[in-house]
């Protein structure tokens, strides 16, 4: 069983990983050097509020996770499929529509 995150770094790390993203790449994607990145996931160093703001939506982390990590977040799933969902183009909606339609259709009834 793995532990919930705890500290800000903790959650963009364990977001990064969950996603399959290297240091190296997301630094990059956030204009930002490697190591300024470790120091964020690693020793505490806490970012500027655009980079914090650019971090979330890379990572599509709840952001009640992180300003209010008291909050229960059962609804975490859902909230992290809505967000990936509003960067689908208009055909990946269709396919996710039609895929979801086929999956509700076909499971067993109670």
């Amino acid at each position: 069983m793995r532990k919930t995150p705890e500290t800000l770094g903790d959650i963009i790390k364990f977001a990064r990983e969950k996603d399959g993203i290297t240091i190296e790449a997301l630094a990059e994607k956030l204009d930002i050097t490697e190591r300024y990145l470790y120091r964020i996931e690693n020793e505490g160093k806490i970012p500027s509020f655009k980079l914090l703001y650019n971090i979330i939506r890379e990572l599509s982390i709840a952001p009640d996770l992180i300003f209010y990590p008291e909050k229960p977040s059962k609804d975490s799933e859902v909230e992290n499929l809505l967000r990936v969902l509003s960067d689908c183009d208009e055909r990946s909606l269709e396919v996710v529509k039609a895929t979801a339609k086929a999956l509700i259709d076909t499971t067993p009834k109670k």
